[in-house]
């Protein structure tokens, strides 16, 4: 798994040294407050940076949900088994 993961994380920078010689111009960045005139290059790598922030911190909100819906459904079967073990504790009614 940790090779695949290399793998990637190499695929990605080949990819973005690309992108940076390919792209040598710059452009004017314009922010509201003001603009700057930044290479291309880097507003592609800042967001990207951006959006990857943005996806772990959504992806980090999932798993907490996830991993407490988790939780709650272990203390349920827990409690399931505790009940049933006691239930066939219990001697057999004859009729």
């Amino acid at each position: 798994m940790r090779f695949v993961k290399l793998i990637i994380v190499l695929f990605v920078m080949v990819l973005g040294v690309a992108i940076a010689v390919t792209n040598p111009g710059n452009v004017e960045l314009n922010y509201g407050l003001g603009s700057l005139e930044l290479p291309l290059s880097l507003v592609l790598v800042g967001a990207i940076s951006v959006g990857a922030v943005i996806g772990c911190i959504v992806a980090i909100g999932i798993l907490m949900r996830l991993k407490r819906e988790n939780s709650k459904l272990q203390r349920k079967a827990h409690s399931d088994a505790v009940r049933v073990s006691n239930l066939s504790a219990l001697p057999l009614k004859e009729q």
